[in-house]
This record gives structure tokens, sequence and C-alpha cells, in this order.
């Protein structure tokens, strides 16, 4: 009964997490009602745990939230006092850290920490801002070397928190949410930074331990490429592991190794307690001061939570590390207590302290593998016989986490690495009980030796993984599954997977079968479907038809080794289903439209690519078909006509600036059309209305060429572009503006807006919207919004269209 109220509680937890808007603060004070109602009534005890459930999140929620940035203080300069919490983030640009505020001063207000977060997270620009709409305006000088516990005098501008939200993509506000960051900002330079001194904390001299460790590896082994991993290994640092071994720990299936995993956790601390109970049973010391007062079971079980404890505290008290911890702990209480309970009594009751210390964690991909996990290995456990060999015990727990997380896996990344099990059947004991002790020895005693040897071995296991991400089909990608898909396939393994004895099992294959041959849903033939991602500041539009697929600029660079091409656009062409592009349009020069060209041109085949870069321009050179954007290219695809409107060849010679080039595509299905218009500014709209004015004098069908339905507010609503004469000519029933919240640069425009609503146009914003999929048909036009269609309590509300 344990266990299904365990679980009870969870589905609570699960279902809070999924809700558009938290319930009223008074129907918290059900809280204690339902406790009691439990205790007293065993047949209320399952429905009274789900609503638990359900209350204790929204509880927590209610005080998470309560401790977000106040919107009156949202692109104000506010000087606050504060601490630097965790290892600071070393970009090429930017510094990036926690801080925890201490005391808060704003001008005209009440000198109080009203109002602003304990918690925010800072960057620290090193120079002056790029196209990121993160930036400053005015960033500050090159920042000191920023060291954890430091007392900091800051002068900073703040925003509530705010993620891009598309289909399957990364929750970011979410994931700020579960650790209590109410606020993001960047420092500014007037007044200047003042560092006021050492704030000495416990968890400070963790941090700074941690710290110096990390530098003592980069120092060591310099641009070697174990240096990263080794940090990620030690103190739980993954930020100077590249994105490129990142792929390839994908590819390969063996990302949780990576990292200060649950695997790592555990293996420290049953390590810890086989020491323990092996010294306090052979020491005859020990045995006799204190075997008497502390059976060896319970010396054991102790040593196992502080090592765990421990080694969590090395990880910074990450929130993974964080699950894992809590539960060993439940583990090593059994074993303390005597009270061995049946692994899924004791797999509920870990499941259950962790909801209750982090209702958040259901949010996470890692929280459903981690425990999935676990469960399969006791499940396919328990037909082990005592004589089974270890080998043939390790490749059933092999085969059943394959298997078992493949669904899963599908439902929230689109692929399941057929190379995994392969790889981890060397890469789980080599750095689990290899690599990972000797990075732990390395960081607590300087032996340059020790850390040279696990460089080593980690380039030779690297060089493992590459061979098999060569293998053929060493990922397969497949369409994000309905959920149903996903339960009927769980079945499916809990039948493949049962114990000798149950019938047919085999059968329960074909249940996974859904889950891994659905196609993707996709237009019928006469129908586009066209995504404006919400990308931040930039440009990325999907245009799908039956069975084609056109990507319209590539969004901003994020950073050296980070852009939307591979954070936000791949992943969501995954789910589509979409394995390769038949044509890309780069609209023109600008970093926030072609950022992640590079990254989607090196991944994914790409039929042709059009564009009105430059000759030389280094993207050109990643394809061989190329062609420029020029006025009069016209193709049709499954009843889906494409037209590139401008520029017309003439205009190379004539137009200087990089935004007037911009390719201007229109796309018309089932008597629809959509304009997408790139960054053209007013010049580019009059030659487009002076040619749309042409072919009427001439009595042209293509007098209404500019005509749409949809349209791509030009040039993110800067009011340089959506002149009066281009908003009468395109006349659009429905507008979007691609832009990033609370834009440096004004975007999109009020007066721009206002002119656009004046025509009658509904205003879509992937700022204030999410993506934006636009479904031309004979039968009409469907406008969904992406936090319209999964809205959460956590994002941000209508409100924000105030800005």
């Amino acid at each position: 009964m344990t266990t299904a109220a365990v679980l009870a509680f969870a589905a609570g937890v699960l279902l809070l997490q999924q809700q558009a808007a938290l319930p009223a603060p008074h129907w918290l004070w059900l809280l204690p009602l339902c406790a009691a109602l439990a205790a007293w009534r065993r047949a209320a005890l399952v429905p009274c745990a789900f609503a638990l459930g359900f209350l204790w999140a929204a509880g927590a929620a209610h005080l998470r939230l309560a401790e977000r940035l106040a919107p009156e203080l949202e692109g104000r300069d506010v000087e606050i006092v504060g601490v630097i919490a965790g290892l600071p983030a070393h970009g090429e640009r930017v510094v990036r850290f926690d801080f925890d505020v201490e005391s808060v001063r704003v001008s005209g207000l009440d000198p109080e920490r009203r109002g602003v977060p304990a918690r925010i997270r800072l960057g620290w620009f090193r120079a002056a801002a790029g196209s990121s709409d993160e930036a400053p305006d005015a960033a500050p000088a090159e920042p000191e070397r920023l060291h954890p516990g430091d007392r900091w005098r800051l002068t900073v501008r703040l925003r509530r928190p705010h993620g891009n939200v598309n289909p399957h993509g990364f929750d970011y506000e979410a994931w700020l949410l579960e650790r209590g960051i109410g606020a993001t900002g960047s420092v500014r330079a007037r007044p200047a930074p003042e560092r006021l001194g050492v704030r000495d904390g416990v968890l400070d001299r963790i941090e700074r331990m941690r710290e110096a460790v990390r530098d003592r590896f980069l120092h060591a082994l310099g641009d070697r490429p174990a240096a990263g991993i080794l940090a990620a290994l030690a103190i739980g640092d993954q930020r100077a592991i590249s994105n490129e071994e990142w792929r390839l720990f994908q590819r390969t299936g063996v990302t949780h190794l990576m990292s200060i995993s649950g695997l790592h956790v555990t293996l420290v601390s049953g390590l810890a307690a086989w020491i323990v109970a092996a010294l306090w049973k052979r020491a005859p010391w020990l045995g006799r001061r204190l075997c008497h007062a502390l059976p060896a079971r319970k010396a054991a079980a102790a040593a196992a939570i502080v090592a765990a404890l421990g080694y969590t505290l090395l990880a910074g008290f990450a929130v993974p590390a964080q699950r894992t911890f809590y539960m060993v702990s439940v583990v090593a209480a059994a074993l303390w207590s005597g009270r061995i309970a049946a692994p899924a009594r004791t797999l509920a009751l870990a499941l259950g302290i962790v909801l209750l210390a982090d209702p958040w964690a259901v949010l996470a991909p890692g929280f459903w593998l981690s425990f999935g996990a676990v469960a399969l290995i006791f499940y396919v456990g328990t037909g082990w016989s005592a004589p089974e060999a270890r080998v043939a015990q390790w490749g059933r727990v092999q085969w059943a986490i394959t298997v078992g997380l493949a669904p899963a896996a599908l439902l929230l990344f689109s692929q399941v690495s057929v190379a995994g099990p392969l790889a981890n059947a060397l890469a789980i004991p080599l750095v689990s009980a290899v690599i990972t002790p000797l990075a732990l020895v390395a960081a607590l005693l300087p032996i340059e030796a020790v850390l040279d040897v696990a460089a080593r071995l980690v380039e030779w296991l690297l060089q493992f993984l590459e061979w098999c991400a060569t293998l053929p089909v060493a990922v397969l990608e497949r369409p994000a599954p309905p959920i149903w898909a996903v339960m009927l396939a769980l079945v499916g393994i809990a039948w493949l997977l049962a114990p000798r004895g149950v019938p047919w099992r085999v059968s329960g294959a074909a249940l996974l079968l859904p889950a891994f041959s659905l196609p993707a849903p996709a237009p019928e033939p006469g129908e586009a479907w066209i995504t404006t991602l919400d990308v931040g500041q930039g440009l990325a539009v999907l245009v799908q038809t039956a069975n084609r697929a056109l990507l319209y600029d590539a969004g901003p660079a994020y950073g050296p080794e980070v852009d939307s091409g591979g954070r936000v656009i791949l992943p969501f062409l995954r789910a589509r289903g979409i394995e390769r592009l038949d044509a890309m349009i780069v609209s023109h020069h600008d970093i926030d439209h072609l950022g992640g060209a590079g990254t989607i041109l090196e991944t994914l085949e790409v039929g042709e690519l059009h564009s009105s870069l430059p000759h030389a321009h280094p993207v050109l050179a990643l394809t061989a078909m190329r062609k420029r954007c020029a006025r009069g290219a016209a193709w049709s695809w499954d009843g889906v006509r494409f037209e590139i409107l401008h520029p017309a060849l003439e205009d190379y010679a004539v137009l200087r600036r990089a935004n007037d080039l911009s390719c201007v595509l229109r796309v018309s299905a089932g008597g629809r059309a959509m304009l997408l218009t790139g960054d053209i500014e007013r010049r580019a709209e009059a030659l487009l209305g002076g040619r749309a004015a042409a072919l009427r004098a001439h009595g042209r069908e293509e007098s209404e060429e500019l005509r749409a339905d949809f349209l791509l507010i030009p040039h993110h609503g800067s009011r340089t572009s959506s002149s009066p004469a281009f908003v009468e000519a395109v006349s659009p029933r429905w507008a979007v503006a691609a832009a990033g919240y609370r834009s440096r640069f004004g975007h999109p425009n009020a007066e721009v807006l206002a002119r656009y609503r004046a025509r009658g146009a509904e205003i879509f914003r992937t700022d204030l919207d999410g993506a934006v999929t636009a479904r031309l048909a004979a039968s009409g036009v469907r406008i969904e919004a992406e936090r319209t269609r999964k809205p959460r309590y956590w994002r941000a509300r209508d409100s924000a269209r105030d800005l």
C-alpha cells in the first residue's frame, strides 16, 4: 500500500506541473486535512496521497514564484550587494554566475530587498555587446577574476525569468524555477563594480576548493580534451566539455557517465560502505572500541551516507546529484534499521523523498531516465539465480536498460543510441571503476602522475567512442511519439522483460512498434505548415509541405560553440521527423539570421542553399548546391508554390545595406499566402511596392504578389521597416514579429505594431507567444502559438504584452 501511495503522490506532483495556473493559496489549507484523513482511514491513503502531492507541489510553487523579480524593476538599474554563489562560468565574451543578494538600493524605491529575489543569475560581459539581446547597452570593462564567496557591490539590469518556448524544446524558465533563480540580468559599467571582501561559509569554502581543483586540472592538462571531462567527473563542472564531445557522447549513449551522475555517487558511497565494513570486521582496535556499540552494518550505512553527501557537495550540490544522494540515503537508512524492504518499496520511498525535496524534478529528463534505469534493474533482477554468471547478469541489465529506456529517449530526445550497449559495455566499468576514482584522487592529492594516467585513459576511451559513432546506424532517429504510444510501449517492455515462465514474452515487442514506426504529423497535399521558431533576437522559420521541408534563416549564434542550429532547430526537426532539408534560405549577411547555418549544413543533408551572402562567405563553402536569391525564381512542392520576390539580380549592385538585400519569399497554399521578409527596410519595401505597381499597370496577375494573409514583420518590427505603404500593400490579417524578450534594440517598435493593428492585423510575438505556427490550407489559416498551446504556470503571462 505504501508503494501505491508514493506513486499516487508522484502523480499528484506531476499533474500540478502540467497546470497553466496554480490553485489559489487558500486551497493549501487542505494539506493538513488530507494528511489527517490518510492517517485515519487506510482506505483513503492513495487518493489522499494524490491530493497531497498536488497541494505540496502547489505550495512549493507559490513560495518559489513569490521570489521572482517584481515587474516594475525590469529594465531598471539596481544597485545590489551580495555574494557569488557557485563556480562562475568563464566564456569567451561573458562570465556568468549565480549571485546571492544581501541588500538592494533602487532610486526612488524602498531600500530594502523588496522585489529583488534572494538569488539571481548574472552575466558580466568582457567586451562590447554583440547581437545578443542579453548584452547590456554599456558592458563593463574586462572583469576581474571572479571567485565563489566574493562579496561585490554591483549595478545590474534585471529581467524576470524568460526563455525560448518551442515544441520539444528545452524549458529554460522551468530550469530557473527548479534552481530558485528569480531573475537574470547583466552587470552595468557605471558605477564601477566594487569588491567588498569574502563570505567564509562552509559552502563557500567547498566552492573555492572546487574552483582550485578545476583550475589545477585545466592548467595541468591544457587543451587536452580530457581536462574538461575529468573536471566534470571530479567536481561536476561540465562547462569545459566541448559541444563536439557532447555530440559524441550523445551518439554513443554515454552522456550519463560524463558528469557526477547517479551511477558515480552510488559507486563512491558503495565503495565507502564496503571499506568501512571490512575495517569494522577485520581491524581489532575498531572491534574492541566500537563494534559493540555500532555494528558493522550500521557503520557501513553511515559511511555510505557521508560519502554520498561529500561527493554531492563536491558536485556543487547540483540538483541531479541531490536526487541520487536522497536515493542512497534511503537505501542506507534501510540497512541501518535492519528492515530491508523489497526493492520496489525502497525505490518508491526514494521517489517520495526526492519529490518532497524537489517537486520540479518530474520536469527533468534525467529524473525519468535514472529512476527508470533503477526500476528496470530491479525488474529484470527478480529472476536471477545465485550461480548465474556475472557476465550473463551484466548482459541482461544492458539489454533491459537499452530496450526499456528507448521509448522514453524517443519521447524526450527523438533519438536512441543503437551503439549505446557496445559503448557502455566498456565505458561504464572504465569510467566508474577506474577513471572517476583516479579523478577523485587527483582532486584530493596534487599528484600529476595520477592526473596524467586518468587523462590518457579518457583519450583512449574517446577514440573507442569515435569508432562506435562511425558504426552503421549508430543512432536511430525517429519522430517524437505521442504519449499513448509511449505508454503502450512501456506495457510491451514489461511483457518483453518479464521473468521466465510468463507466456509469449516476445510478443511484447509488438507493442513497441507504434512508438518506433508512427510517422510524424504532416500537412496534407496542397497545405503548408510554417513555424516561426522562438530563437531570441533572430529568425528561423520552417516551411513544411506534405513531403518537403525548407528552412528560412537559421537563427543567431549564442556563443563560440553554441547556436540556435544545435540548440533549437535540430531538436525541432528531429521531433518532426525531418531528416533532410530540400532547401534552405539564408536571407542575408547578419549573425542573428545565419548564426546556426553552419551547424545545420554540417549535420543535415540540404538540397539547395539560396542566399544573398557575399560570394566569399564561409557558409557557402559548406555546400556545392548554392544559388543566389533572385526575383523570379519559383517552384512548387506538393501543391504549394514558393516565389522569391526580392532582391532582383540588378539590386545587388545598387543596394548597399545587407538588410535591404534580404531574400523575400512568398509561400502560397490553398489560396492563402505568407510573406517571409527577413530584415528588409524601407528602401527594399519601396522597390517591392514599385514592382508590384508596375505589374498592376500592365494588367499582370502577379500585381497582387505582396498581398498575404500572414506576414513575417520585416526586421523584427524595427521602426526602419514596415512603412505605411508596405503595410497597405500587404494588408495581412495576421502578423508575427520574431524578436528577443525585452530586446535592447527596442524590437518590435510600438508604433509599428500599432500600424498593423490599425489595418486590422492580429499580432503575434515570439518573445511573448513562443514559436508560432501558421497552417495554410484551402479551408483557411490556422494559427497556433506555443505558449498558448502548452501553457504552464511558471511562464510569462500575457500582461507582458504591455512592454
